[in-house]
């Protein structure tokens, strides 16, 4: 198989859900699949021994860190990321291209790339799609993205057209920089689908990103503060026009109820710092809703974060005791939040994941919403 191509194996009958695998150089994913962010080479207080317990398939990198600190000349000298973090299994990097345009203070986009100063010591440096090319390919994961502009939420017509216009462009040329030697044969380059909350703009953009021609295909700007029937639209009208035969990636969504969704609308991959940011605020998943442990309500409750979870924290702790750490602010409940959610997102992708194997989506969809919205 080419490295990162799909495998379709089975579509659910009701809706566009779909269940495949992607192959990549250091494995195969089972898809739909949730990636845990490690935003520096490092899932935030997760050792990678609980990640790998978690069964995590992949997890996210992201190269605008690592360029930055440590430099990606270490991570290359280490042997890659995977080595350089003791993970030795599929990664994806993000170009860079979110967390620049997050520093709206201190950058400037020009057409032939991004000046922008560092956040860690004001220092100034430029991306260009070639510069994202190069850091990804020494950081080596398994996936690469293209440099896109990341166009914010809310944008109008004319600033969301010329910022897909620019992406596209620059996909072009990374493409091209991606090809100039062997890195094909151990890593893919994934283009990245932009256009705002426009519909002609995302057709777009899916049109001309097929013609440059990608392996997977990302959708962009669908985690940027815009509403989530805006969200939901875009996918409803993209999915469809986008190619069977390959991944579809959503950037940057992955509350428990929008993989309900996005599943169901077509999408195979997803990513984000949910799990591990809320966890580090005291906020748990579990398969009867979301609680807040700080609450006072758990002081004296001596059962485990969800009985229907085999996770460490749920296996070894109770509620009163989290509750404890957290109120103390015993660094210890950051981890072991983080570690409950993060098993509980990849627990609920194979969740979803067996629906569509025994073609059952809907009826697994609707008993989750049922014990998920059980506290309200």
């Amino acid at each position: 198989m080419e490295i990162g191509s799909w495998q379709f194996l089975k579509k659910s009958s009701k809706c566009r859900a779909r269940l495949g695998r992607l192959y990549v150089s250091r494995g195969i994913i089972d898809t739909p699949a949730f990636m845990p962010v490690g935003t520096q080479g490092s899932v935030k207080g997760v050792p990678m021994e609980f990640l790998k317990e978690s069964k995590a398939q992949i997890i996210l990198a992201n190269s605008y860190h690592l360029y930055l600190r440590p430099g990606t000349q270490i991570v290359k000298k280490a042997g890659g990321i995977q080595k350089f973090n003791s993970w030795n299994k599929p990664m994806l990097t993000d170009s860079g291209g979110f967390q620049i345009f997050s520093l709206n203070d201190i950058r400037q986009i020009k057409e032939d790339g991004v000046q922008f100063k560092s956040h860690i010591d004001g220092s100034s440096h430029f991306f260009s799609p070639e510069k994202s090319m190069q850091v990804q390919k020494d950081i080596g994961a398994d996936i690469i993205m293209c440099f896109d502009d990341c166009t914010p939420y809310p944008a109008d017509y004319a600033y969301a057209k010329n910022s897909m216009e620019l992406s596209l462009k620059w996909a072009a040329r990374c493409k091209e920089e991606f090809y100039k030697d062997d890195s094909f044969k151990r890593q893919a380059l994934f283009g990245i689908i932009q256009g705002s909350i426009y519909d002609d703009l995302r057709k777009i953009s899916v049109e001309s990103m097929q013609k440059i021609d990608f392996v997977g295909y990302a959708i962009g700007g669908l985690s940027v503060g815009e509403p989530k029937e805006y969200m939901h639209r875009i996918l409803d009208n993209i999915c469809p026009i986008l190619p069977d035969n390959k991944a579809r990636y959503l950037m940057g969504v992955g509350m428990p109820e929008d993989l309900w969704e996005c599943v169901e609308r077509g999408i195979d991959m997803f990513d984000c710092v949910i799990p591990t940011r809320n966890g580090r605020n005291g906020q748990v998943f579990t398969s009867e809703g979301k609680i807040n442990i700080r609450n006072a309500e758990y002081r004296e409750d001596f059962s485990p974060l969800d009985p229907n979870c085999d996770c460490p924290a749920c296996k070894g702790y109770t509620k009163a005791y989290l509750n404890h750490l957290v109120r103390a602010q015993e660094t210890l409940y950051l981890t072991l939040l983080s570690i409950h959610n993060i098993f509980f997102m990849l627990n609920l992708m194979e969740k979803i994941r067996a629906s569509l194997a025994n073609d059952a989506f809907f009826e697994e969809k609707t008993n989750f919403f049922k014990n998920y919205y059980s506290r309200i």
